[in-house]
């Protein structure tokens, strides 16, 4: 009987220790002027991106920059630091990895490049995924939020996280009016930090 008692009070303490851990697993919380985005990732499938965009958010490298392409029913993309200039013809031209993952230059963090991650995750309404050039190994800080269901995308981008909280915001962003290049005429600049679960959802 002690036994049993003994075996019931070891899974117990399994057990709270596990939920404590969810608790504490840590969010992104991009935030713009219409509202608060809260990205989960996936470590699991794309452990090399998640690191990248946890390193370049604790370095505040996407503050102030823009949401530079936003397509209804399509992606809303973000995420390069050239968004900050004037010239609207240099967004969406830049972006670095947030560490050296094998790709560039080791003592040149502006070449470094994140290898492909691709995984069987759908692209669906939220979803995080990764831009890139025609390279598949060319990721670099540049990434977007599916506003549709992409599902031609699956399989040939990486995917690595998806908004929990704020589907809304996606959708105010897709449809901004914008320009021919889908800039938007006005900026949508974000913040981004990362934030313990259990802080943003303690309420």
């Amino acid at each position: 009987m002690k036994k049993i008692i003994g075996l019931i009070l070891i899974v117990l303490t399994i057990g709270v220790f596990i939920m404590n851990y969810e608790k504490e697993t840590e969010v992104a919380v991009i935030s713009t002027k219409y509202g608060d985005m809260v990205v989960e990732f996936y470590p699991d499938v794309a452990p090399m991106h998640v690191e990248s965009f946890v390193a370049l958010t604790n370095e505040k490298y996407f503050d102030a920059t823009t949401f530079h392409r936003v397509i209804p029913d399509f992606v809303i993309q973000g995420g390069d630091p050239n968004s900050k200039l004037e010239n609207r013809s240099l967004h969406g031209t830049g972006g670095r990895a947030g560490k050296f993952f094998g790709i560039g230059d080791e003592n040149d963090s502006s070449t470094w490049l994140i290898p492909q991650e691709f995984n069987s995750i759908p692209h669906e309404k939220g979803i995080l995924s990764m831009a890139r050039t025609n390279d598949p190994n060319s990721a670099s800080s540049q990434f977007f939020v599916c506003h549709g269901d992409p599902s031609f995308l699956d399989n040939n981008y990486t995917v690595f996280g998806k908004v929990i909280q704020g589907l809304e915001v996606i959708d105010s962003i897709a449809n901004v009016e914008k320009d021919m290049n889908d800039n938007p005429l006005e900026k949508i600049e974000m913040t981004v930090k990362m934030m313990k679960r259990s802080e943003v959802f303690e309420n």
